[in-house]
């Protein structure tokens, strides 16, 4: 398994992002302290220069397994299960849009916040509807350029779509797409999981990447999660992709950084 942590090309409110600002710093720091890959949340690709950005971060020796996409929903409101129709055809084209740089990364979309909430005034089966169609149409666009996409189960407090693996699985098995996978998140995961091992093993080969943070979004180890069990139950599916810290950049963002790495690394080498 590799380590990877957030890092968000532009400022965004979004406060579970470790890193902001300066790009090229936060990338040097990121590889200084020994993590594999960097995962970039990406508001809009249109804003970036790619180019550039993977020249810095390929100075640096790191790999991009990720993009986040969750800042379309936080900056600018776009979802598939919006009621307005052009809002969610924009939030389609959002995730189109970031496949260019998906190809050449071999990096996951990630499809967090972006899926929406169930807005008043829309029914629970509708907006699933509308969130099945737009997954089917974005793996269906991804999957001719080798790009996965995985979907993030999100606890109730944030939105009233899947918010469990069980959900997931069962929402990936209706689309049918080989390229949409699960990602786990610890932080939800402790919120909507009676057991977060085995829900790992249950999700298991679908798991296509993972977010780590501890039970009060902070780096792991700082709060009540077991992650050694964790780190094992992965062992025993054989997961061989990246843990990725998403978390509060608290106290601060460097703290959380050299924690996190200092109890992934411990337990990736420790634990059996």
């Amino acid at each position: 398994m590799k380590t990877s942590i957030v890092l968000s090309t532009h400022t965004a409110k979004f406060d579970a992002v470790a890193f902001k600002g300066d790009f090229e710093a936060n990338v040097q720091k990121i590889a200084s302290l020994g993590y594999d890959g960097v995962e970039l949340a990406i508001r809009d690709p249109c804003l970036i220069d790619a180019d550039t950005l993977l020249t810095v971060v390929g100075a640096c020796g790191l790999s991009v397994p990720a993009i986040g996409t969750g800042q379309a929903w936080g900056e600018e409101g776009l979802s598939f299960t919006d009621p307005d129709e052009r809002v969610r055809e924009a939030a389609i084209r959002r995730v189109y849009d970031h496949i260019p740089f998906a190809t050449r990364t071999r990096a996951v979309i990630i499809i967090g916040l972006i899926r929406g909430i169930v807005k008043p005034g829309v029914d629970y089966s509708q907006a699933k509807e509308w969130l099945i169609g737009a997954l089917q149409r974005c793996s269906a666009a991804a999957a001719p350029h080798g790009v996965r996409l995985v979907l993030e189960p999100i606890n109730r407090y944030e939105t009233t779509l899947i918010n469990n693996v069980t959900q997931c699985l069962d929402l990936i098995r209706a689309i049918g797409a080989p390229n949409l996978g699960v990602l786990p998140d610890t932080f939800h995961m402790n919120i909507e999981e009676p057991s977060i091992a085995d829900s790992l093993r249950q999700a298991s080969p679908r798991i296509f990447h993972v977010h780590v943070a501890d039970s009060n979004r902070w780096y792991p180890g700082a709060g009540h999660i077991d992650f050694a069990c964790i780190i094992h139950a992965l062992r025993r599916i054989n997961y061989s992709g990246y843990i990725s810290v998403e978390a509060m950049p608290a106290p601060d963002a460097d703290t959380c950084a050299i924690e996190s790495m200092a109890t992934l690394k411990e337990l990736l080498t420790t634990s059996t």
